[in-house]
C-alpha cells in the first residue's frame, strides 16, 4: 500500500514597514492552502537576518521602509541569494511605479500594487486575487531545484553571434512588423533586447507588457531612454511607423488597423479582459495577423498564464512567424511554454540570444525594402 506524498506549503516571507500592510498580506496569503507565512519583517535590516537563519520559498518586499529600504534589501538579497524569488509590493505612484522599475531592472522576480480599496475584506479579496497566484508562480520557481536554478543570460552583441536562424525564414515574406507578448519577467527581457535593436530598423514594433495604466507609460519612457529606438506609450490614432516601439497603455487593449489609404494605425478598445489580461496580447496578434498577414513576426517572451497563445494561432494561420524565449532564460514559462507546446514557435531561443535573432530575421524586410 502507497503512502501518499504531501506536499508542504510555500513558505513566504512578507516584510513591510506598515503592520496594518502585514496583516492584510497575512490574510489574503492564508485564503491559500497551498502557501504559509514563514515569517514577517517590518523593515529590510530585519529581513536580512531572518533570511539569514533559513529561506522561504518566496519574499513579499515592501519598497519604502525605515533601516533599510526595498531596493536595498533586494540589492543585498541578490547578492547573497541570487535566485531567491522576491515580489515587490509597492504603491499605485509614480514614485511607487518608478521604484517597482527600479527593482524589476535590479531582480525583483515581480510585482502586485498595493490595493486602494479602504474595506478591509474587500483589501484581502483584492490583495489575495492579484498575490496569490504570483507567489504560486514564483514558489514553483524555487522548488524544483533550491540549488542552482537556470541563470539569466547577458544580451549578445548582434554582430558577434553565429547565424542560428534558419526556422525563421521558414514562414511568410519579409516581416513587415514585430509583435511582442511579455509578462511576468517581461522589463528584465525587454531591456536585455530593445538596446541592441538598431535605429533603422525597417519594421514597426509593438508590445503588449502587462502593467497597470502608470506603470506602462514610466517603462515606455525608461525603455525610450535606453534603446537607439524611440519608444512611447501607443495613442489611439497614431500612425504605425518602421523603428518606433509602441507599447500597449495599462488597462486598455491595444490593436492595428489598415485605413482605406493603406496606412497602419494603433487602435484601442476598452473591452473586457481576454485570459484575464488587459491589455491582451491575443488582441494585439490577432489584429497584427489580420493586418500584415504572412509578414507578421510574433516573439513570446516570459510571462505567466496563456496570454498570446490563441493569437499565435491567428498568426501562424495566416503564415506568420512565431518565435518564443526558451525555459531556462524565463521567469516564468508559461506564456511561451504554451505556445512551443501547441507546435506554433519556429524557433525557441534563449533571451540572450533574440536580439541577433531578431535582427537577422528582420534585415530581410530591408533587404526586401531595397530591391
Amino acid at each position: 500500500m502507497s503512502i501518499p506524498v504531501r506536499t508542504l506549503p510555500a513558505a513566504v516571507l512578507v516584510v513591510d514597514d506598515s503592520a496594518v500592510v502585514r496583516r492584510l498580506v497575512c490574510d489574503a496569503i492564508a485564503t491559500a492552502p497551498d502557501l504559509a507565512v514563514a515569517g514577517t519583517a517590518k523593515d529590510g535590516a530585519t529581513a536580512l537576518e531572518r533570511l539569514a537563519l533559513g529561506l522561504p520559498d518566496v519574499v513579499v518586499l515592501d519598497i519604502e521602509m525605515p533601516v533599510l529600504d526595498g531596493l536595498a534589501t533586494l540589492e543585498r538579497i541578490r547578492a547573497r541569494w541570487p535566485h531567491l524569488p522576491v515580489v515587490m509590493f509597492s504603491t499605485l505612484t509614480h514614485r511607487g511605479a518608478t521604484a517597482t522599475l527600479e527593482a524589476l531592472a535590479r531582480g525583483a522576480t515581480d510585482y502586485v500594487a498595493k490595493p486602494t480599496s479602504t474595506g478591509p475584506e474587500a483589501a484581502v479579496a483584492t490583495v489575495a486575487e492579484a498575490l496569490v497566484p504570483v507567489l504560486r508562480a514564483c514558489a514553483a520557481l524555487r522548488r524544483p531545484d533550491r540549488r542552482t536554478p537556470p541563470a539569466r543570460p547577458v544580451a549578445t552583441d548582434p554582430g558577434t553571434v553565429a547565424p542560428i536562424t534558419p526556422l525563421v525564414a521558414r514562414r511568410g515574406g519579409p516581416p513587415e512588423a514585430l509583435v511582442v507578448a511579455s509578462s511576468t519577467g517581461g522589463p528584465h527581457a525587454l531591456t536585455e533586447i530593445l538596446p541592441w535593436l538598431p535605429a533603422g530598423l525597417p519594421v514597426p514594433v509593438l508590445v503588449v507588457q502587462h502593467m497597470p495604466p502608470l506603470f506602462t507609460r514610466l517603462l515606455a519612457e525608461r525603455l525610450d531612454a535606453r534603446s537607439p529606438l524611440h519608444v512611447v506609450e501607443a495613442v489611439p490614432g497614431t500612425p504605425v511607423e518602421p523603428g518606433t516601439v509602441y507599447l500597449a497603455p495599462g488597462g486598455i487593449h491595444l490593436a492595428v488597423r489598415r485605413t482605406s489609404d493603406g496606412a497602419v494605425v494603433c487602435t484601442a478598445n476598452d473591452g473586457p479582459p481576454e485570459r484575464s489580461c488587459k491589455p491582451s496580447a491575443d488582441v494585439l496578434f490577432r489584429s497584427a495577423a489580420e493586418t500584415w498577414g504572412s509578414g507578421t513576426l510574433a516573439l513570446v517572451l516570459t510571462g505567466m498564464g496563456h496570454d498570446g497563445l490563441a493569437g499565435c494561432r491567428h498568426i501562424h494561420e495566416a503564415g506568420g512567424t512565431v518565435l518564443v524565449q526558451d525555459e531556462a532564460s524565463s521567469v516564468v514559462w508559461g506564456m511561451p511554454g504554451a505556445v512551443a507546446r501547441e507546435g506554433l514557435a519556429a524557433a525557441t531561443v534563449p533571451l540572450g540570444e533574440l536580439a541577433p535573432v531578431l535582427v537577422r530575421a528582420l534585415r530581410r524586410s530591408a533587404v526586401a525594402c531595397a530591391r
